[in-house]
């Protein structure tokens, strides 16, 4: 457990390099949306959680993760280019014209990629279809989704949250970026969904809350979660939009940071930050 935790943490690291490499590098992006989901991320695709194939990408028995929150894109491809679905030196053309790197997730241009998403709130959706297709086929493979917390405040997670519990779908996990920020503001300001934990497991679900970017603690709870039986999972991941270079963010005076990449001028100092781990 302790090499592979110390695996997953030089993972995570790397993984952090590159989204705000790719962001920096193409002038635009939401690098602090993808910071904060990087151990999460990392856990499910280099931790023995998420069972795939680069080299066979449409593998029918494969599990799914789905990224709901969209515009957190650079954590996803950091993720598929070190698992080995594309060269790794195309993620540095993020968002450039023709590049399948797009702003946005796209299935139908890039292998790993199993939805098309950025219209927020459509992803939990979209997992609780996997989830069905896979007990209608007779299937084994587990079905992951994230979403943001802003996100929630959209009304179709609900009436998906209500459809998971009505078919007792064990087999989907729906993992909520708790970050505490959204594009206009602070979270709980926007539209307050505290309790989240409290709301899903009145619509039915086994609900877990954790630190999210402790890998301990993720780790643990996607354990627990495999375990689960006869209800779907939802794990509200306690997180800081940006973890990894927080210092450097307060110093520009900006924890949100959203949907811009850090200047140039910053990035070996993020870097830095980065390496060190504080």
């Amino acid at each position: 457990m302790a090499n592979n935790l110390d695996a997953l943490l030089a993972r995570a690291k790397s993984i952090r390099e590159d989204i705000v490499r790719m962001t920096t590098e193409a002038g635009s992006g939401h690098p602090s949306s993808s910071l904060s989901a990087t151990e999460v991320v990392t856990a499910l695709y280099f931790g023995g959680f998420l069972r795939h194939d680069s080299k066979n990408p449409h593998w029918p028995d494969r599990d799914r993760f789905i990224l709901s929150k969209g515009h957190a894109a650079p954590v996803l491809y950091a993720a598929l280019a070190q698992s080995g679905y594309f060269p790794h030196d195309e993620i540095m053309t993020l968002r450039k014209t023709g590049s399948p790197v797009e702003g946005h997730p796209n299935m139908k241009r890039l292998p790993g990629v199993e939805a098309s998403t950025g219209s927020l709130g459509q992803g939990l959706s979209i997992g609780i279809g996997h989830a069905l297709a896979a007990r209608v086929d007779r299937k084994d493979y587990h079905t992951y989704v994230m979403t943001g917390d802003g996100e929630l405040d959209e009304g179709q997670n609900w009436e998906a949250a209500a459809a998971a519990a009505k078919f007792g779908l064990d087999n989907l996990t729906l993992i909520v970026d708790r970050n505490h920020f959204q594009q206009t503001g602070p979270a709980e300001e926007v539209l307050n969904m505290d309790p989240i934990d409290g709301k899903f497991t009145a619509f039915g679900w086994k609900t877990q809350v954790i630190n999210g970017n402790d890998m301990r603690e993720v780790l643990t709870a996607l354990d627990r979660a495999n375990a689960v039986k006869g209800m779907p999972t939802c794990i509200v991941s306690l997180t800081h939009k940006g973890q990894g270079i927080l210092n450097l963010l307060r110093k520009l005076g900006d924890t949100n940071f959203h949907g811009k990449p850090l200047p140039l001028k910053y990035l070996d100092e993020a870097l830095a930050e980065i390496a060190a781990g504080v």
